[in-house]
């Protein structure tokens, strides 16, 4: 079997939280990421935890409540799993996982650790959202460093 990519690492993580002010200051004093990018208008901060994002989303914010209920019995805290990959080729990528049975999501630009870029979001068999990403446009990261 061939697959016309090579994943290269984990680009971002997002976490669903019920207090994202609390976990801001967790993420940011106590383990030392920094806040990269923040999007009140949909619940969003991103916070750079060395070459990669950890994304919190408020659950009740405009993002968030796109995920059901908080943590819990009813909801999961991770919303998805976002992999880098080498040789992004939109085309053949869906066509290869399509070819597979994968359920294919949306496809669009997306922001992530190294900036904006392509990605694809697919669901795995028990329908957790994983995302594949590809290169960053130049110049798109806040962060700077490219």
């Amino acid at each position: 079997m061939t697959v016309p990519f090579r994943l290269r690492r984990l680009d971002h993580v997002v976490l669903r939280v019920r207090e994202p002010e609390a976990m801001l200051r967790f993420y940011r004093d106590v383990l030392g990421c920094r806040e990269e990018r923040r999007q009140d208008d949909i619940g969003l901060v991103q916070l750079r935890a060395g070459e990669s994002l950890i994304d919190l989303v408020d659950v009740n914010g405009k993002l968030g409540r796109k995920g059901g209920a908080a943590s819990g019995a009813q909801g999961h805290n991770v919303d998805h799993v976002c992999l880098s990959v080498d040789g992004y080729d939109e085309t053949a990528i869906v066509a290869h996982l399509e070819s597979r049975g994968v359920r294919v999501g949306e496809v669009g630009m997306r922001y992530g650790a190294e900036g904006e870029g392509p990605s694809i979001y697919l669901f795995d068999p028990e329908g957790n959202l994983l995302e594949l990403k590809g290169p960053p446009i130049p110049g798109s990261r806040v962060g700077g460093d490219d």
